[in-house]
C-alpha cells in the first residue's frame, strides 16, 4: 500500500518567516523613512546655491548685493517645502497659499509652499543655532548670507540652512550641526533634522 506524502508548511515554519519579515521591515523603514528626509533636504541646498548664483550674477552688474528676491531673479519652482530668506526681515515674503502665486517688488523671501503642505509653517524662525544672521550687506565690504528652514519629517524640529558670500567658521560644541570650516558658496546645514 501506497504512503501519502503530506506537503506543506507547518505552522512554526510559517510563524518563523512572519518573524523574519517583521524583524527585516522593523530595521529597513526607519532607515527609509532617513533616506526620503535626506533626499527632501537636496531641495534647500540646490535653492540656497541657486540664491547664491542670482546674487553673485546681481552683484557683477550693480556692484552690491539684494535682500529683495525679484530683484536678484530668485523663484524656486512651486512645491517648496522650505521657506528662504534673503535677510533677517520676515515681513515681507512671496505668498504661497493658492494656485496663484503673490509676489510684490519688497519680497525679502519666499514662504513654504502651504497650498501643497497645507500642515507646514508658511513662515518658519531661523534660529539663532549657529550664531548666523542673515542679512544683506552694502559696500565698501558688501556680503550676503541667506537661509532655508523647512520640516522634512513628521516631527517638531526644523531642517535650516544657511549660505554666504564669504567663507565661514561656524561654532563647535553647541547647537550647530554644520561644519566647522564652511567655503563660501556652500550651503551649511546648521540644524539638521534628519540626524535627530
Amino acid at each position: 500500500m501506497k504512503r501519502l506524502v503530506q506537503k506543506g508548511f507547518t505552522l512554526i515554519e510559517l510563524m518563523i518567516v512572519v518573524a523574519i519579515i517583521g524583524i527585516l521591515a522593523a530595521i529597513a523603514i526607519p532607515n527609509f523613512i532617513k533616506f526620503q528626509a535626506r533626499s527632501k533636504q537636496s531641495e534647500a541646498k540646490a535653492n540656497l546655491k541657486a540664491i547664491f548664483t542670482a546674487e553673485k550674477a546681481f552683484f557683477q552688474e550693480k556692484d552690491r548685493y539684494s535682500s529683495l528676491t525679484g530683484e536678484v531673479g530668485f523663484s524656486p519652482e512651486r512645491n517648496n517645502r522650505y521657506a528662504y530668506y534673503l535677510s533677517s526681515d520676515v515681513s515681507n515674503l512671496e505668498v504661497r497659499n493658492t494656485t496663484a502665486i503673490t509676489s510684490h517688488t519688497n519680497d525679502d523671501g519666499i514662504q513654504v509652499d502651504v497650498f501643497k503642505y497645507s500642515s507646514a509653517s508658511a513662515n518658519p524662525a531661523f534660529s539663532n543655532a549657529c550664531s548666523t544672521t542673515l542679512a544683506v550687506t552694502t559696500p565698501p565690504n558688501p556680503t550676503f548670507v541667506s537661509g532655508a528652514v523647512g520640516n522634512v519629517d513628521a516631527d517638531a524640529t526644523l531642517d535650516q540652512w544657511s549660505i554666504s558670500s564669504n567663507s565661514r567658521v561656524m561654532p563647535t560644541g553647541t547647537a550647530c550641526s554644520a561644519d566647522s570650516n564652511n567655503p563660501s558658496g556652500e550651503p551649511a546645514n546648521e540644524v539638521n533634522d534628519v540626524n535627530l
